[in-house]
């Protein structure tokens, strides 16, 4: 019987502030970082489960903390029963007694979580030789409702309803997964939206991505309106009419802010205007969305956990919203995030564009068209073209389309001479 015997963590950066890549009003030098988690067994033959948990920069070292304190937790458990009740491994390590007073599920702790979980999914998916996209959108109902924790969701979504909605889509199941094998899914694009850029490169990389077929692309805005009008005005200029541009504030304003600077933004018509305030705050994204309405608002990628996403959606505070791989407690909470989004009939915008953060979502996004929501046209997985090099299966991207993986797992198994090079802080790439 294979056990687990190693939960490794690493402590990864790369230095992207150096090109500004990433730069928003809130963070203006983003060194792109993760904590490359890998889970190991006694079985020399078996897969290893890996997985990145996000950062950007200063505090990764703590992140690495956070995850390494779970090895009590992790290493010694049966793997058979580990990935057969991958909903009861991630509700072990949520629910328990001493570690639960540090969130309750939120922050570095349920982020931490989230990585070991998320490597597990990826060594059941290595185990069966699936995508993870495909291993999730082939599991029966049942098995996707047990991951899941309804606790504190019942008023919003039970399991019998969830089991509704994924039942619903069973009959044409195969025939979305042979539509996603062919055509792909929907992307947009962050990559010339830096606020760090300037003009100039914005411009032309907003040129760029319309010639690469995307039909959406993103900037950052919040640090002077002026500033942001110029530039949407330039980027209007170069994509022409027939492309969406939507905007992202980074949680920059307060909610009078918000509402005037939105309301001067709206003349350009932004396809949403994201993170308009503090992702905590529901009352006030609900307040902002009936204000500046019918310019979209949306949210999620700071969101703690399934709770908030259900508030927003009760709360009416949102258009659309935006998933994370690696901010809530891994697949299985992202999982509920999704059926609750299903039942509320709100549109999913996955968020990528940090070091794996494409890499993992767009498997999140795949499933949910197979398995849950049935739809991805009135919807798109967010794209930024850095740092996919340095991965064993990067994302791939035809005509504005992420194209579906057909490697086994998360997508997350790094090259080794990038964990060597891009170390914190001995790695070569650190030497200067």
């Amino acid at each position: 019987m294979a056990k687990i015997v190693a939960l490794d963590a690493i402590d990864i950066r790369f230095p992207t502030s150096q090109s500004r890549i990433g730069s928003d009003a809130m963070n203006h030098d983003p060194d792109y970082s993760a904590v490359y988690v890998t889970l190991r067994s006694d079985d020399p033959s078996a897969p290893a489960g890996h997985a990145l948990v996000f950062t950007i920069g200063r505090g990764n070292e703590v992140q690495v903390a956070a995850v390494r304190a779970l090895t009590e937790l992790v290493v010694g458990r049966d793997v058979d029963a580990l990935l057969n009740g991958l909903g009861a491994f991630a509700r072990s390590l949520a629910g328990d007694s001493q570690l639960r007073w540090l969130g309750p599920e939120k922050g570095v702790m349920q982020m931490a979580i989230g990585g070991v979980v998320n490597a597990a999914w990826d060594m059941a998916a290595r185990r069966a030789g699936l995508p993870l996209w495909r291993f999730i959108a082939e599991l029966p109902p049942e098995r996707i409702v047990d991951a899941i924790d309804f606790r504190y969701l019942a008023d919003a979504l039970t399991p019998g309803e969830a089991l509704a909605i994924l039942r619903r889509m069973e009959p044409r199941r195969e025939a979305r997964i042979a539509e996603l094998s062919e055509r792909g899914y929907p992307a947009y694009t962050t990559s010339p939206g830096w606020l760090g850029y300037s003009d100039d490169k914005l411009v032309r990389l907003a040129r760029q991505a319309i010639a690469d077929g995307f039909r959406t692309i993103k900037l950052k805005v919040g640090e002077h309106v002026e500033d942001d009008l110029r530039r949407l005005r330039l980027a209007r200029e170069a994509v022409g009419d027939g492309v969406a541009i939507a905007v992202d504030a980074n949680q920059r304003w307060d909610a009078a802010q918000a509402i005037d600077w939105i309301q001067r933004l709206a003349p350009f018509h932004p396809a949403w205007v994201e993170e308009p305030t503090s992702p905590d705050d529901v009352l006030a994204h609900a307040a902002i969305r009936r204000a500046v309405a019918p310019v979209p608002v949306s949210t999620g990628e700071h969101t703690h956990n399934r709770v908030m996403f259900k508030q927003l959606l009760q709360a009416q505070a949102v258009d659309l919203l935006h998933i994370d791989a690696a901010r809530v407690g891994g697949v299985n909470e992202n999982l509920a995030i999704l059926l609750l989004a299903a039942k509320f009939g709100v549109r999913v915008f996955p968020h990528a564009g940090g070091v794996g953060l494409c890499e993992m979502v767009q498997h999140l996004a795949m499933a949910d068209f197979v398995a849950i929501s049935g739809s991805m046209e009135d919807r798109a997985i967010e794209y930024v073209d850095h740092l996919h090099e340095h991965f064993a299966d990067p994302v791939r991207i035809r005509n504005g389309r992420y194209l579906a993986p057909g490697a086994p797992g998360f997508s997350t198994a790094m090259h080794e001479p990038s964990l060597c090079e891009y170390a914190w802080p001995d790695g070569a790439a650190w030497r200067f």
